[in-house]
């Protein structure tokens, strides 16, 4: 999804929104956010459960073989079921936005965030499959920027996804979330770097 020049820029773009902020920006990009369930496997064997009642009125095939085509289109659509365009299209959308809201909240958690002195850390939280952007803030920032300062940077970030260009929406964001961040944690003079300048890809 990103080549090695682009986590590079995304990492220098980071570095560079840090040092006019003490404020922390840390970047996630999930493929997918959902996960298959049993959805797929069930619609696999309620096809296959009815083929042979199909087959036992339409053809003169022997037992052995009606056994054998209800294995075979067991298997083959549950593999077809399983692949992640098509799954993700047959949970509903809520769904799909509940399950990418849940793990950009767990990614805040996980990435060290709300661990910051000053609760001042904000997290860019891509999940592709999704269409799903977000930016979380921690309760430092959160209580003096409201969600629509974050507002522009989830506008670069979803113009530029549409567009295919991932590293450039982060990049984007970033520069938008720094401008934010330093108008209410301005760089300190002694700034230490408590989380890493890099993009997760998970």
């Amino acid at each position: 999804m990103l080549s090695a020049d682009d986590r590079t820029r995304i990492s220098g773009a980071i570095r560079a929104a840090e040092a006019k902020t003490s404020g922390e920006i840390v970047c996630v990009l999930a493929e997918s956010s959902s996960q298959p369930g049993a959805l797929p496997i069930l619609l696999a064997a309620i096809v296959a459960l009815a083929l042979p009642w199909l087959l036992v009125a339409y053809t003169q095939f022997a037992v052995e073989r009606i056994l054998l085509v209800q294995s075979l289109v067991f298997l083959l659509l549950a593999i077809l079921l399983l692949l992640p365009p098509v799954y993700i299209a047959l949970i509903p959308r809520r769904a799909r936005r509940a399950a990418a809201h849940r793990l950009a909240a767990e990614q805040f958690v996980i990435r060290g965030i709300a661990r910051k002195k000053d609760r001042n850390g904000i997290l860019i939280f891509v999940s592709l499959a999704e269409r799903y952007a977000r930016i979380m803030a921690d309760e430092g920032i959160a209580a003096r920027a409201t969600q629509a300062q974050w507002q522009a940077a989830i506008d670069t970030l979803v113009t530029h996804m549409r567009q295919g260009r991932i590293a450039d929406g982060f990049v984007g964001a970033i520069d938008a979330c720094a401008d934010v961040l330093a108008a209410h944690f301005p760089a300190a003079p002694a700034r230490q770097d408590e989380l890493p300048d890099r993009i997760y890809v998970i």
